[in-house]
């Protein structure tokens, strides 16, 4: 079989061949548009073997519309993480770095590692992703106004002290009627800062809205989870891109991060706290953990159970966050499964 790796930018992908052996075979650089990808199709259909695999690097930005030209010409995909493809890279006798060697890398990768993650076209995750991500775009740049702001009130009247949270109404109400009394250029300048604030805080809302409408509708199992609300559940299903694509619910812990690694030699089995994987999905992990541990019976026991035999707090976290990623696994495989139950076939 022969593997192609791909080195995707934004003008070009470079493509690299190898044989089943990681030896390189030929390289071809196109453009980016489905044009480019056509002549890279063809150029990879004149290779000798006519098995093949390709193997992109895992940056969806960069790959997307090259990754839904290839499934659509019904070629088989999988995405590399980068951290595969970077160790693959300092391991080869060749030195430097190219996109060629970065192409190559990526094609060992891929035969390294034969469980990689399928590539298939864009669904209702991508969507709940993209608008995840505004949000928090909308949020970070509200966070800046908001510095920007409060700099502002400071050097009106340093005595008075500001709301402690501007992200309310009635926050924006209170600083308002305090600067009424400030005839100054740098009071209207607070003022404009306000109803840009006013502006995204009611952008924030609505699309939290959006998001948890569309959550309620495909992941009601996920939701049912304690601790985890619509934006964390969101969050999970944009940033696991379909739960269908890991073969088990221990690939799925490898991915967001929650299995350990083995840290020992020797005769004594030991375990660390990982910290490879996706690390928004590690994190939104890490917020079910946090509210289950105050709340939930069960991970208050487990923690409980944990810490009488030796373990540290953190390493009792982390044995809950490796049980909730279970939970979250067979959750979204439910959910997948009542999507699929609900969809109607074609007579």
């Amino acid at each position: 079989m022969m593997v192609i790796g791909i080195d995707a930018h934004k003008r070009t992908h470079t493509a690299v061949s190898a044989d089943e052996l990681g030896r390189k075979l030929s390289t071809k650089t196109v453009g980016t548009t489905s044009t480019d990808h056509l002549a890279l199709l063809k150029w990879a259909r004149a290779q000798p073997d006519p098995e093949r695999l390709w193997a992109l690097e895992d940056c969806r930005n960069m790959t997307r519309r090259l990754e839904s030209d290839l499934i659509a010409a019904g070629e088989r995909v999988v995405r590399v993480p980068p951290k595969l493809m970077a160790h693959a890279r300092d391991s080869a006798r060749t030195y430097g770095k190219s996109d060629p060697i970065d192409a190559l890398a990526i094609a060992r990768a891929a035969l390294r590692e034969p469980d990689l993650p399928v590539a298939r076209l864009d669904g209702v995750e991508r969507e709940l992703r993209l608008l995840v991500d505004h949000r928090e775009d909308l949020v970070a740049e509200r966070t800046r106004v908001i510095a920007r702001l409060r700099w502002h009130l400071h050097e009106l009247d340093p005595g008075w002290l500001p709301p402690g949270k501007l992200e309310r109404a009635s926050a924006y109400d209170r600083v308002a009627a305090h600067l009424a009394q400030f005839d100054e250029f740098v009071a209207r300048l607070a003022m404009t800062l306000i109803h840009h604030c006013r502006r995204l805080t009611v952008e924030i809302d609505e699309l939290a809205g959006e998001i948890g409408e569309r959550v309620q509708q495909i992941a009601p199992s996920l939701l049912a989870i304690v601790g985890c609300a619509a934006l964390t559940a969101a969050k999970i299903i944009g940033e696991t891109a379909g739960v269908d694509r890991f073969r088990s619910k221990d690939a799925f812990a490898r991915h967001n991060g929650s299995a350990p690694l083995p840290v020992w030699s020797s005769n004594r089995a030991r375990h660390r706290l990982s910290r490879t994987g996706n690390r928004q999905l590690n994190a939104a992990l890490h917020r079910i953990a946090l509210t289950q541990a105050r709340c939930h019976p069960g991970a208050r026991a487990l923690l409980a159970k944990r810490k009488a035999k030796g373990d540290g707090g953190m390493e009792a976290l982390r044995i809950l966050k490796r049980r909730l990623s279970d939970v979250v696994y067979h959750a979204m495989i439910a959910d997948l499964d009542h999507r699929s139950a609900e969809t109607p076939t074609a007579a």
